[in-house]
């Protein structure tokens, strides 16, 4: 009986064993399978830590850009802060310099009314001066504005019975007289002038008519002379754009606007003197196709690197300012000291050529130009040298794939160094783009105080118009005299 008890003792060790060896070797294997389960947690966690920190970095990126950083417009700017400009402080005090002529009020030579102002006593003895000659005149000038009146003319149209033949005969109004009783062009310029170039509401228009002349004044009216006036100056815009084809230097750019409540795109293409706005649903070539005056442009077109551009067979340069913003951009956000000297060393290339146009130099000594370019390729190797290319860059599902601000602005400068450069190379070649920031800034305008174009016609109409005051208002014209013969179908065409 002891040894039968013995032996079953020893049979439940040995099961007590198995058993808890097996649990072992469960629990060892349910570590195990945790373990991985929470090393994939912890990669994927990983992954999305990482998205996020790149998203809050492009987030903080862009809430980091405003006017003077980017190319955003002033308007866009999201928070109030105290505007930095890219240039360096003069040296020179402010107000006026030596040798600068100053202008101010001048008096005419012959007044339309004089008022002469009597002396009757003598202001030190009191002595009766009425009757004494007078020794000299002093003038003192007020120029003043007449009291705005409409003035009313009536023709009237003989009538006559024709003796012989007992037919009646009328006299011809004056060209453009058909109404009983209508405005006259000159009112129309005025609408024209103050709707197309001063840029205010129609509401706003009948109100100043209303106030300064009394008169009723209907939007349908100011509508009219518009279309009126663009139809007129239609060929007026065909010369324009002929003579923008063939000039040595050609500014471009673009800016959305809404139209009928859809989203389209103003082109502008100019020069110091011709001016030609168009609209169109796209932005980019087929837009600049439609429009014609890039397609058939053999010259040096100045814009700020937009990829449509690029298609074209004329000679290239990329807007410099451009390049100054996203390096201050660059600089300010990620403190790259080669951002730093590339924008002193643009500013310099800047210098460098206006010294040599002062002087009458058509270029740039090639010396000083060579040892600008070794300048500007040194910046480039060394901003390389801190951002190296990412060996593991997560592939898009479309487009390419996403590189640092830095490298991109890199590799524009990089590859399209000759673009970049145009300036120092020719010294006719602008270092920037402004020409055509100038010219499309009034159209922001336009849609800050009157909103969209509501109908059809009327971003075409403007654009027409627009581009007529601009390239006139350069060439040093009186717009509304202009707007006159443009309504009475006599446009005044620019020279060219």
């Amino acid at each position: 009986e002891i040894s039968a008890c013995l032996v079953g003792s020893e049979m439940c060790i040995r099961d007590s064993r198995y058993s808890k060896s097996m649990d072992k070797d469960q629990e060892i294997e349910r570590l195990r399978q945790e373990n991985q389960e929470l090393k994939a947690a912890l990669q994927q966690a990983m992954e999305t830590i990482a998205q996020l920190t790149q998203q809050v970095q492009e987030l903080e990126a862009r809430l980091a850009k405003d006017s003077h950083n980017s190319h955003l417009p002033p308007s866009s700017d999201r928070f109030a802060r105290q505007p930095k400009s890219l240039r360096k402080k003069s040296t020179k005090p402010s107000g006026g310099q030596a040798g600068h002529q100053g202008h101010h009020l001048m008096q005419v030579a012959t007044a339309d009314l004089s008022v002469v102002q009597e002396v009757s006593i003598c202001e030190h003895c009191q002595q009766d001066l009425r009757a004494q000659p007078v020794d000299h005149l002093i003038r003192r000038q007020v120029v003043d504005l007449p009291v705005p009146k409409v003035v009313v003319t009536q023709y009237q149209l003989e009538c006559k019975r024709c003796p012989r033949c007992q037919a009646m005969s009328q006299a011809q109004a004056p060209q453009g007289l058909a109404a009983p009783i209508q405005y006259s062009a000159s009112i129309a310029a005025l609408a024209v002038y103050l709707s197309q170039v001063q840029l205010l509401p129609d509401g706003r228009i009948t109100q100043l008519f209303t106030d300064l002349f009394g008169l009723p004044l209907s939007t349908g009216s100011i509508h009219r002379w518009i279309a009126q006036c663009a139809e007129h100056l239609v060929p007026v815009e065909e010369a324009i754009k002929t003579a923008l084809q063939q000039v040595p230097v050609l500014h471009q750019d673009e800016t959305g606007l809404y139209q009928g409540g859809k989203r389209a795109w103003m082109h502008v293409s100019a020069t110091a003197r011709l001016t030609h706005y168009g609209v169109h649903a796209k932005r980019g070539r087929e837009a600049m196709d439609a429009i014609g005056i890039a397609p058939h442009f053999q010259g040096i077109g100045v814009h700020d690197g937009w990829e449509s551009y690029q298609g074209y067979t004329y000679t290239h340069a990329l807007c410099n300012v451009h390049h100054l913003r996203e390096l201050t951009f660059i600089e300010e956000r990620f403190g790259q000291a080669w951002a730093t000297r590339m924008k002193e060393l643009l500013l310099d290339m800047k210098r460098c050529c206006d010294q040599a146009r002062a002087r009458g130099q058509s270029d740039l000594d090639a010396l000083v130009r060579q040892r600008l370019i070794e300048r500007y390729q040194a910046i480039i190797e060394e901003g390389y040298a801190a951002h190296p290319p990412d060996p593991s860059p997560p592939v898009p599902k479309r487009g390419r794939r996403k590189q640092h601000p830095a490298r991109c602005l890199l590799n524009r400068l990089h590859e399209r160094q000759e673009q970049v450069l145009a300036f120092l190379h020719q010294l006719h070649v602008p270092f920037d783009n402004s020409q055509a920031e100038r010219d499309i800034r009034m159209v922001k305008v336009q849609q800050k105080v009157s909103g969209c174009f509501r109908g059809e016609q009327g971003a075409p109409f403007f654009c027409r118009i627009r581009g007529y005051v601009s390239t006139m208002s350069k060439q040093g014209h009186a717009l509304l005299a202009l707007l006159e013969s443009a309504i009475t179908g006599h446009p005044v065409f620019p020279q060219f």
